[in-house]
């Protein structure tokens, strides 16, 4: 399954750089890859005379929102069928890839070479970004004319959803140096491609990004204490802290120390933020089991809108909010869900983590979610394609079981 697993981390690498996998074509590309990665799965799966399925908790919820998604679509239960279609395929897209990641990476190395290229990721994504911001010209990529007020920080064209994806990435560097599970030739290496992304999110200024950053750490340093290595990881903590701390000072962080105190080009104000809350919790209340249809927001928003600013408003800055919007009860029911038991088998995955590896991948992983998912509060992460779909490649990890042999697990096989 080499050629899948490499798909994927093309398929990662692509969203990410084409700001995010948000524009039509973008995210065309990435649902036919998907589907592609799919068909090539069917096939050496096929021509292997075996078809081994293996079993994760979170498909029930994520199969569940889907599949009630697909309700809305075909039973008129949505108020734009053609959005909840065009969502439809989006989300699709995102389960073909987390079935793919569970049946293509297998071993504990096989998820190194992830971690490692999702690192790589970071510290190229992070590089440009910094150097976008010193040369910018107005335009992303240097060429790309971007709407007015429209400020972007390395592919993306929201900083905050740069900052989601630096708290997608960071926690997996982190957490292998706190348990030392990399080796001391590669130390040097790992030290590098985890500051920068550190640098370039407290460059970016993003108040929620930065704020979720310090969860990350709090709890990751709090997850991987050992009694036997507390003088360790406490020194390579705060190593690191002073490290990245002088790094940004370096960079400079009078725009975020500007941004702390106030409301700078292309954000959203308090007071709208506010209304913007308001008004999707009327639609909550007039929709309340079954909401207005999957992806439907931006059709439905206008009719509740009580601070008309001239701007459309495609997305609440509140990714709970808005699913409860979408899909009412039955959707937040599926939420609590996938949540719990994420939290539920993240957690008993470190606890029987038998090395010090595995138990850096389970915990950074689990971080990553936890902070996107704290971050979700505040923004539309969980909207951007390519946030999207490291988180639940994130949440595969965390919840797969990289301890256990290949055989150990629940399958099904087909023979021919």
């Amino acid at each position: 399954m080499t050629s899948i697993r490499v798909g994927i981390c093309i398929l990662v690498g692509y969203a990410v750089l084409a700001q995010g996998a948000v524009e039509i074509w973008s995210t065309s590309v990435l649902e036919i890859g998907a589907a592609a990665l799919f068909f090539l799965w069917g096939v050496l799966s096929l021509r292997e005379r075996r078809v081994e399925i293996r079993w994760n908790w979170l498909y029930v919820p994520l199969l569940s929102l889907e599949g009630f998604a697909l309700l809305q679509w075909l039973a008129g239960l949505s108020v734009y069928p053609y959005a909840t279609q065009i969502d439809l395929l989006k989300t699709g897209a995102y389960l073909l890839l987390f079935f793919l990641s569970l049946e293509s990476f297998h071993t504990l190395e096989e998820w190194r070479a992830f971690v490692w290229f999702l690192v790589g990721l970071g510290f190229v994504v992070s590089l440009l970004a910094i150097v976008q911001n010193f040369t910018f010209n107005g335009k992303l990529y240097w060429f790309r004319v971007l709407p007015q007020g429209v400020v972007p920080f390395g592919p993306y064209v929201n900083h905050n959803h740069f900052a989601g994806f630096v708290e997608l990435i960071s926690p997996l560097g982190l957490a292998m140096l706190l348990s030392g599970a990399v080796r001391k030739d590669k130390l040097p290496l790992l030290i590098v491609l985890t500051v920068f992304p550190i640098g370039a999110l407290a460059l970016s200024a993003s108040r929620a990004g930065i704020l979720c950053f310090l969860f990350e750490f709090v709890l990751l340093a709090f997850l991987l204490r050992n009694e036997r290595k507390r003088s360790r990881q406490l020194l390579m903590a705060s190593g690191l802290a002073v490290l990245a701390g002088f790094f940004a000072l370096w960079l400079g962080l009078g725009g975020t120390v500007e941004r702390f105190a106030h409301s700078n080009l292309g954000d959203i104000s308090h007071d709208r933020r506010v209304s913007m809350f308001r008004d999707t919790w009327r639609i909550v209340r007039d929709h309340p089991w079954t909401g207005t249809g999957l992806g439907t927001l931006r059709t439905v928003f206008p009719g509740y809108e009580s601070y008309y600013d001239g701007l459309i408003v495609d997305h609440t800055h509140n990714d709970y909010l808005e699913l409860l919007a979408d899909t009412g009860l039955a959707g937040g029911a599926c939420m609590l869900g996938f949540v719990g038991l994420l939290i539920w088998r993240g957690l008993s995955n470190l606890r029987a983590a038998k090395n010090s590896l595995c138990r850096s991948f389970y915990s950074g992983a689990l971080v990553a979610c936890a902070g996107l998912l704290l971050h979700s509060l505040f923004d539309f992460n969980l909207h951007i394609p390519a946030n999207a779909l490291l988180f639940l490649l994130l949440a595969a990890m965390t919840t797969c079981d990289l301890a256990e042999p290949r055989q150990s697990y629940p399958q099904a096989s087909l023979r021919s």
